[in-house]
């Protein structure tokens, strides 16, 4: 979706709800992606994917266009969501169909949950060196671990994590740089 598209798109659900299911559609799998990549577990990836996109659709209204994808605001929701869940803050998680049922929403694309966790799981178990580099980022604090995943896990520029966590770009690689120091402990 080219940014035309997507800002066309952004103003049109800010009118109809349902037509956030298209956004839903194109930035779920790499939102999903990337929190069960912070947390190693799919279901609750799925309940704080689940709480990024409500959180999302409730707060379009904020949303402003500058010309920056949409999708920077979703990973720095999804950033938010984990860092409060491995803060231990005990709050609300939305199910997904409740969302969806309450804003009318229906997905273009069909999401096999299923399949989702499947495919996900056999990524997980590729990675050899998955369980050492979690247990290495989960040792490590929140402001580390959010560089680190959005950098390494996401390939993420350095411009793009600075906009999506809104830190200076010379803070990001001071980050990125003492979190490489730490993991090499």
């Amino acid at each position: 979706m080219n940014k035309s598209e997507e800002r066309e798109l952004i103003q049109q659900a800010k009118k109809d709800p349902e037509a956030f299911g298209a956004i839903f559609d194109a930035y779920y799998d790499q939102i999903f992606g990337y929190v069960l990549k912070r947390v190693g577990d799919v279901h609750l990836s799925q309940d704080i994917t689940a709480d990024t996109f409500f959180k999302a659709l409730d707060r379009l209204w904020q949303f402003r266009w500058r010309n920056i994808s949409i999708l920077s605001w979703l990973y720095r929701i999804a950033t938010n969501e984990t860092n409060q869940y491995f803060r231990g803050d005990k709050k609300r998680l939305y199910s997904l169909d409740r969302l969806l049922e309450e804003n009318n929403i229906e997905f273009l694309g069909e999401v096999d949950i299923m399949e989702e966790i499947i495919n996900q799981e056999k990524e997980m178990e590729r990675a050899e060196d998955w369980i050492k580099v979690r247990k290495l980022l989960k040792n490590l604090p929140e402001k580390y671990q959010e560089v680190v995943a959005l950098r390494y896990f996401e390939d993420k520029k350095i411009s793009e994590i600075s906009e999506i966590l809104g830190k200076k770009e010379g803070t990001i690689k001071s980050l990125l740089s003492r979190a490489m120091d730490k993991m090499q402990l």
